[in-house]
């Protein structure tokens, strides 16, 4: 009886499971008032491509090293052509792994888009108009070890190739660890007279250094930890160090010179999946990079040694410049003013590539705030403001934002523990969804923000509109054709760094039909001024910088049908016909 009443509780159980998973069902449209975890983004990319079939595509790229899978979705809209022959948009997050927040604005971008699709004008023509390429997570592993294993707001950044980073003969061997198991790894401090803290007399949870002279209370002891290789000190092997956002192609530097670089470029087998399916889109025109923190907007070049032309940084700028307004608080500027990187994301994808490529700096701390507006614009004194603006002065405000508007999640009060070297101390401090990450409360203004600019920048990929507008009969069987071309939006057709480094065929003009005597660019019209082009005057290369208009002549002898095509790798191609 005993053995049929826990049969009949099984099943009971097994199926409110089963209600319960369904309830958890991750379903379309999405929500953003949560952080999913790498499991979840790969069901939410799923649910978008089963809701919206038609207008979607989604594959696995390529595997991490541990074996993950890395997704893409693309998503184009076949009835108004291939995805290939138009301006391509691509963007991707969490290429360090505790970067969270930046896979939530890939997946918001893609549920904008197709849930307004039909809805709203606009996004409406940017689904039809551009092909939307989206790897909401580049670091499959870290995110994963992110969300599962303890971490502070910044461990598990690196692709997990296995390093030995304290030169002893083993790999990652001693990692923090989550000693009292609540998923976070916090700070340990020890009570100490002789240490070099003290508890901060407005909030004793904060430790401000002793003055000399002065009696101590506590030591810091780091990040919880222990000495799991025996070897005296703690913490100090932990996974990786490869940084993925210095692994990249261009300009990559070794380890010696730039830490976290690899052994050689694209040394991280997922990484080198997502290179390849960027190469595999020669249509991609802007690219994005979703990062954590600081509130800004990185162009390339990374390095200070390295100049663009001024219509290149013409292009960045129609983006850049409108993207700070739709992102208070954020800066634009090439990557070098920040610091000068090697092997990073923007120059790869700039100089191999020839698309216009950002690094988006997702979150300011300075928006977790709990002050009356008058002080948040203009302190009291010079005093107040430079105790707002001191470390201990930030935690204040931090706690107070804790405390308050966060309803103490965002921080560990400090619990007694024994530790097996030190005996009793103490564990606290800010948790692993914090510091670099907002609260979930703030999640939904910055990934709508952030995927806007996004936007901005689908719409303001070129968009090449031709016409013949004058059709002359100068002799007998010969006549003069001209066409105009022009760019009405602000990204150029195809960057002045391209056309230098031969990367691909040029934009062109391809006459087809009669015989080209001669054909040029018109350079005074009202003069009838024109740089004729000395061998296969047919074709005339060029690039169509933003807002910009262009005029060309061809002197074509014969009759009937002539057609004249506009072909471009990066901008829709175009076609205009006559019969002479």
């Amino acid at each position: 009886m005993k053995r049929y009443i826990f049969l009949f509780i099984t099943l009971v159980s097994i199926t409110f499971v089963g209600i319960a998973a369904d309830e958890a069902k991750i379903e379309v449209p999405l929500r953003f008032d949560r952080y999913y975890t790498y499991d979840e983004v790969n069901e939410a990319l799923k649910a978008l491509n089963t809701a919206f079939p038609d207008l979607t595509t989604l594959e696995v790229i390529g595997k991490s090293e541990e074996e993950r899978d890395i997704y893409a979705l693309t998503i184009n809209n076949p009835k108004t052509g291939e995805e290939l022959t138009k301006p391509g948009v691509y963007l991707d997050g969490n290429i360090h792994g505790n970067e969270v927040q930046a896979g939530e604005v890939c997946l918001y971008y893609a549920n904008m888009l197709l849930t307004k699709y039909g809805e709203n004008e606009r996004v409406t023509k940017a689904v039809d108009r551009n092909a939307h390429y989206i790897i909401p997570v580049v670091n499959v592993d870290g995110r994963h070890h992110f969300f599962e294993d303890g971490n502070t707001p910044s461990t598990n950044r690196s692709i997990r190739i296995p390093k030995d980073d304290d030169k002893d003969g083993l790999f990652d061997e001693d990692a923090p660890d989550d000693l009292d198991g609540d998923g976070n790894i916090c700070q340990m401090r020890i009570k100490d007279a002789n240490g070099d803290y003290k508890a901060d007399p407005e909030d004793s949870r904060i430790l401000i250094r002793v003055k000399p002279g002065e009696q101590g209370e506590y030591t810091l002891l780091g990040y919880e930890g222990i000495d799991n290789d025996n070897d005296g000190r703690f913490n100090e092997d932990s996974e990786g160090y490869v940084d993925p956002n210095r692994n990249w192609g261009f300009d990559w530097m070794p380890p010696y010179v730039q830490r976290g670089a690899g052994n050689f470029p694209l040394s991280g087998v997922g990484l080198k999946s997502v290179n390849d399916f960027i190469a595999s889109k020669p249509n991609i025109i802007v690219g994005y990079a979703f990062h954590n923190t600081g509130g800004m907007w990185l162009r390339a070049p990374a390095a200070k040694t390295i100049k663009l032309v001024q219509s290149d940084i013409a292009s960045f700028d129609a983006v850049g410049k409108e993207a700070v307004k739709i992102t208070p608080g954020y800066v634009y500027t090439p990557s070098f003013e920040l610091y000068p990187t090697y092997g990073d994301f923007t120059s790869h994808v700039f100089f191999n590539y020839g698309a216009y490529a950002f690094v988006g700096e997702l979150f300011m701390r300075n928006q977790e705030t709990y002050i009356e507006d008058k002080k948040r614009n203009k302190s009291e004194n010079a005093l107040e403001t430079l105790m707002e603006n001191s470390q201990t002065g930030q935690n204040r405000q931090r706690l107070k934002f804790n405390d308050n508007v966060a309803q103490g999640e965002l921080y560990k009060e400090w619990k007694a523990f024994n530790h097996p070297t030190y005996g009793p101390i103490e564990i606290g401090g800010w948790v692993k969804m914090s510091s670099r990450l907002p609260h979930v409360f703030m999640l939904q203004d910055l990934v709508h923000r952030n995927s806007s600019v996004v936007f901005l920048s689908a719409e303001s990929t070129p968009d090449i509109k031709m016409q013949i507008f004058e059709v002359k009969e100068i002799s007998k069987n010969l006549y003069r054709v001209r066409v105009r071309v022009e760019n009405k939006n602000g990204i150029s057709s195809m960057t002045a760094q391209a056309v230098k480094d031969k990367l691909y065929v040029q934009d062109h003009l391809q006459v087809n039909g009669g015989n080209v005597i001669a054909g040029g660019k018109i350079t005074n019209l009202r003069l009838n001024q024109v740089n004729y082009k000395e061998n296969k005057p047919e074709v005339q290369f060029f690039a169509m910088p933003g807002y910009s208009r262009a005029e060309y002549e061809f002197l074509i002898e014969g009759k009937g049908d002539i057609s004249i095509d506009y072909v471009s790798q990066k901008a829709k191609n175009a076609k205009a016909s006559v019969k002479l």
